[in-house]
């Protein structure tokens, strides 16, 4: 709990842009002047509606200044939709991505759970957003991107967007009791890990075409899209997988082999046995792709042996969970300036070719949190759910 308050710290009021939304930080925790992003902006929001029902001083000003970024700064007031980032209150890049509108269901959806008076508004705006514009109800997944007036950018399709979206379909179901949400959740993990993921020996496949078919030559963005399989991914799904099947009432038993399956995967073939750490980016051959190891696989790794050792206890498991949280504690916090280096070589020392500065609080904040609560759900609903019953 330590470690999240300072995350909180870290990420607080020294963030807030009094023009709107939140500001980039350095490694030092400074300012840093670089477009308001739609996904910082949402992850904020939800980091800090956890911290407020933790009784954390702060966080309700956090999300309110989100909250209201959101619906006028983001919102595109013309086209509807949310633009995916804006600099000194204009759009930098007006398009309108998958993966931002899946953190704007998510931020909505903590939202409502802290009680805040937009959250029914956004809420209610993004699902028909995602209903209407996204979803393709023949493959059971969402589209990707958008120009602004929704003209198509192109035919890719991406298991990061849906996967994160996953993780918000869950939450506004837990928000809302509504089983729509639910059912979408159910369907993006069959096509993306019993169908996909499993015909690949539990590698999670990234990119496709307009029909789902796997582009394995695809090559993008090195944040968002990058080339080959990543195992981090493998982490977080083997995590989200859990707690689909727990909220869907464990009758989908295969989502709890298949999370044990995605976790012993990225053990065995991202995990670099000489340095530590988990390889950013495998060929699919299998071989270390990007070499560079990130915090974010680490992050999730330790949410997704929590959940395993919950729900497939094993010795495996448990002593993976230690693992992990030994090497995040050597190398991954950075105890001169706060927060957790983003990135490191090969050989475990920071570095900084595919991010600059403290990238925002999200996984790193939920890693130190995901385990102390029951795994039965989302952080969210978990936390309030314990203060109901206290």
């Amino acid at each position: 709990m330590g470690q999240a308050e300072a995350l909180l710290d870290f990420f607080g009021p020294v963030t807030i842009d009094p023009k709107g939304g939140f500001f980039d930080l350095g490694r030092d925790g400074q300012p840093i002047d670089t477009p308001r992003q739609l996904h910082v902006t949402t992850r904020m929001v939800h980091c800090h509606v956890v911290g407020h029902l933790l009784g954390l001083p702060g966080s309700a000003e956090m999300i309110d200044h989100g909250m209201r970024f959101l619906k006028e700064g983001h919102r595109d007031s013309a086209h509807g939709g949310y633009l995916w980032s804006l600099k000194d209150g204009a759009p930098a890049d007006d398009t309108k991505q998958a993966y931002g509108h899946a953190f704007v269901l998510l931020a909505a959806s903590s939202a409502k759970l802290a009680g805040h008076p937009l959250a029914d508004t956004i809420l209610t705006d993004v699902t028909e957003v995602l209903e209407t514009r996204f979803w393709e109800e023949a493959y059971g997944a969402v589209s990707e991107e958008y120009r602004r007036d929704w003209s198509p950018i192109s035919d890719y399709r991406g298991q990061n967007s849906n996967m994160h979206l996953t993780e918000a379909l869950m939450a506004a179901f837990e928000a809302t009791g509504d089983k729509t949400y639910i059912e979408k959740a159910k369907r993006i993990a069959r096509l993306i890990i019993g169908t996909h993921a499993a015909s690949l020996d539990y590698r999670v496949a990234e990119h496709f075409n307009a029909k789902w078919e796997l582009d394995n030559d695809y090559s993008g963005d090195e944040m968002f899209r990058p080339s080959g399989s990543t195992p981090g991914h493998w982490l977080e799904w083997a995590r989200l997988c859990l707690q689909l099947y727990v909220l869907d009432g464990k009758g989908e038993v295969w989502l709890k082999d298949a999370a044990a399956a995605l976790f012993h995967q990225s053990i065995a073939l991202g995990w670099d046995e000489v340095h530590g750490g988990f390889f950013y980016t495998l060929d699919w051959k299998n071989n270390p792709r990007t070499r560079e190891k990130l915090w974010w696989p680490v992050c999730e790794g330790i949410g997704a042996a929590a959940f395993l050792n919950a729900h497939v206890p094993s010795e495996f498991h448990e002593r993976w969970y230690r693992k992990l949280w030994d090497f995040a504690a050597a190398h991954l916090l950075d105890r001169e300036f706060g927060g957790w280096h983003p990135e490191l070589s090969e050989d475990l020392r920071p570095t900084s070719r595919l991010f600059t500065g403290k990238p925002d609080i999200y996984h790193a904040f939920q890693a130190c949190l995901i385990p102390l609560y029951p795994a039965e759900g989302s952080l969210t609903a978990m936390i309030l759910e314990e203060n109901a019953g206290g």
